[in-house]
């Protein structure tokens, strides 16, 4: 396999990382770069990200498990189930604790390539849709400092979709790390107090 457009930050992230999560972090890197060859690795907040025409794909590594995010998963079609609704999901697939729990290497290209496509038409994930709102993924570093305060976790697990998407768009359109992180703490502090994203501006 070619190196060209492997970043030696993601090597040094998965050399690490946990011996566990090693193997699932590199399958899953040759599996992104074999469905789409002149993807473009990065690191942001901390954990790598897989980019073609726009952010795409990341995945992270954590204590006990490991997360895979598609970026516009809620506007992707799911047609083997893999994407889970739970408020306890680590990214779209899930916790992942070893390579058993990943799909087959057939099924993961199939929507990785879906991811490529909506990047290749411009496609984006509508800020506001009319109707019932949409779930938007909750990102892997949320859930795990969400788990770390219960209350502020009930609190966003008893949210409305919407109500809980306002913090994750919040959160997520953090350009910088350290706005990220700030932004993540403001939250939990709000969370705890039973508060939503725009409490300020409810009566």
């Amino acid at each position: 396999m070619s190196c060209e457009n492997r970043l030696p930050d993601v090597d040094e992230y998965i050399a690490k990382s946990e011996d566990f999560a090693k193997p699932i972090l590199a399958k899953l890197r040759k599996v992104v770069h074999d469905a789409c060859p002149d993807v473009e690795e990065k690191i942001r907040w901390s954990f790598p990200h897989f980019d073609h025409k726009g952010m795409m794909l990341s995945m992270a590594a954590f204590k006990n498990h490991c997360a895979f995010t598609f970026s516009k998963q809620s506007i992707m079609d799911d047609p083997e189930g893999l994407f889970s609704d739970s408020g306890e999901a680590m990214g779209s697939l899930g916790k992942i604790e070893s390579i058993k729990d990943l799909p087959s290497e057939k099924v993961l290209k199939k929507y990785i390539k879906e991811a490529v496509r909506l990047n290749d038409e411009g496609i984006t994930v509508p800020r506001k849709s009319s109707g019932k709102a949409k779930a938007l993924a909750v990102p892997a570093y949320l859930t795990e400092a969400l788990k770390k305060n219960k209350k502020a976790q009930k609190t966003f697990e008893g949210f409305s979709t919407s109500h809980r998407n306002e913090y994750i768009e919040w959160i997520t359109e953090a350009k910088q790390v350290k706005t990220r992180e700030r932004r993540i703490a403001q939250a939990i502090e709000w969370l705890s107090e039973g508060k939503g994203r725009n409490w300020k501006y409810e009566k």
